[in-house]
């Protein structure tokens, strides 16, 4: 198994059904964007910029779906929240399946790989 799966299928339920439901939305939007374990989760990189990645962290009851360039999309996707004063990153708090919106998820998706072809880098700030 690659580290992205063992990562994956070892988070406990329902973390684990939320990452792999929210993996195969992001293939199925943008079949294209690769996969990278880096810094210990898994990124999803598009154009070989970061767009994306999914983490649990620490003392929290949720899957952060983090938007490296999300702060770019807060005002047009309230969904995204500014968890710890990151200084560009907005993520997507999923708690579980029954609260994804995977409508405005992909909507949001799409959003953030165009913006990232018209980008230089991914890290701005």
């Amino acid at each position: 198994m690659n580290p992205i799966d063992n990562y994956l299928y070892s988070q406990k339920e329902s973390y684990q059904s939320i990452m792999l439901y929210v993996r195969s939305v992001i293939h199925k939007t943008l079949p294209k964007v690769q996969e990278k374990f880096s810094y210990k989760i898994p990124f999803f990189m598009h154009c070989k910029k970061p767009m994306l990645y999914l983490n649990v962290l620490k003392g929290t009851n949720f899957v952060d779906i983090a938007f490296v360039q999300g702060i770019l999309f807060e005002k047009e996707f309230p969904i995204l929240k500014n968890y710890n004063n990151r200084k560009q990153v907005r993520s997507i708090q999923v708690k579980s399946l029954e609260d994804f919106n995977e409508k405005e998820f992909v909507k949001l998706l799409e959003l953030a790989c165009s913006q990232l072809e018209k980008s230089k880098k991914a890290w701005f700030l």
